[in-house]
């Protein structure tokens, strides 16, 4: 009869890293999970716009889309650039534009 080869016992994880990751992915989560944020980022997620292609593309009133393009700037999952009066948009987190990714796929893609 023959023996069963052995096998090497997993790595013991990092929990503090762990907990990190999980803190990180948790305010990502949060950040996606308004509806307003989440169909700017879709709309981001297919190149740089304006404010004011943001507001046509997604039908949100001017102070509810500042805000939450705010909410997305200050969660470092967007950044800007000025071009005259212009601000421009742009997806800036490759975790956030992974996820969209994942969405998209899974309840966007017909």
């Amino acid at each position: 009869m023959l023996a069963a080869p052995e096998v090497a016992p997993p790595p013991s994880l990092d929990v503090e890293a762990l907990r990190q990751s999980a803190n990180a992915a948790c305010r990502l989560m949060k950040a996606l999970s308004n509806p307003d944020r989440l169909l700017l980022l879709c709309q981001l997620s297919q190149g740089e716009k304006n404010v004011g292609e943001l507001e046509a593309l997604v039908g949100i009133a001017q102070p509810t889309l500042s805000q939450q393009l705010g909410v997305l700037r200050d969660e470092g999952l967007v950044t800007t650039r000025r071009e005259g009066k212009n601000i421009y948009y742009c997806i800036s987190s490759t975790q956030a534009l992974a996820v969209m990714n994942v969405l998209y796929a899974q309840f966007c893609k017909t």
